[in-house]
């Protein structure tokens, strides 16, 4: 038998060339659709986060110069006498030391507008009281248990207090602090999906990497050395 010719044995060349393009042809298709859902998921939370990163990066500015920022604090005040008929339940509630009865909060509400949640209350002999801070402002309101004078008092410190409180999450609820949370999570996304952009496109970007580093380093070498 003559052994095979030299074309014989490169014959299965073509075929090995062929699966080597199918893979590499599989992986551009992978890698192609990782990028878009990178991307989609990238320009989702972009959307998500636009207007909550605009409001907390404007107000870390507000919150770092707190201190020059002149604001002129504005103070309401209002009295009124709780109805006698509301006057017994409320003695009950005192005597409980539990909290302002659903018909006087209604009460204060409705004639005063004061919204005074469900919640606790200070009692001390023959007064409740209650505290009623909010984003940008404090207030509170007292309650004669005997004659039934209220008197309420809040005092707003301006529109930049307002939106530092809400920053910070201070008195704002938890409908706020919800969003906190879900703004957070979406942060994390779009960086998520910002960085594996970066990885994707690193090598036709040279300054990608010494860029991340720099962004590292900088407040990395600010925390070691120059805060006290």
């Amino acid at each position: 038998m003559p052994p095979p010719s030299e074309a014989a044995v490169q014959a299965p060349a073509p075929d090995l060339a062929t699966a080597e393009r199918a893979k590499a042809k599989k992986r551009a298709v992978a890698r192609a659709g990782f990028l878009r859902q990178t991307l989609r998921w990238h320009w989702i939370s972009a959307a998500v986060c636009l207007v909550g990163m605009l409001l907390f990066a404007i107000t870390g500015i507000t919150l770092n110069h707190a201190g020059a920022i002149m604001a002129k604090p504005r103070t309401i005040e209002r009295e009124g006498e709780l109805p006698a008929a509301l006057r017994v339940e409320l003695r009950a509630a005192e005597t409980a030391k539990g909290q302002l009865p659903p018909a006087t909060r209604a009460w204060l509400g409705r004639e005063m507008k004061i919204k005074a949640p469900a919640g606790p209350v200070e009692w001390s002999t023959g007064e409740a009281y209650v505290a009623l801070p909010g984003p940008g402002a404090d207030g509170w309101v007292t309650v004669d248990t005997e004659s039934g004078a209220v008197a309420y008092e809040r005092t707003e410190r301006g529109w930049i207090a307002y939106v530092n409180d809400l920053h910070k999450g201070r008195n704002t609820g938890p409908a706020w602090s919800w969003f906190i949370d879900v703004f957070a999570v979406a942060c994390v996304v779009f960086c998520v999906t910002g960085l594996l952009l970066l990885q994707l496109h690193a090598k036709a970007r040279p300054s990608t990497w010494p860029l991340v580093g720099v962004g590292f380093l900088i407040p990395l070498l600010l925390a070691l050395f120059l805060i006290h």
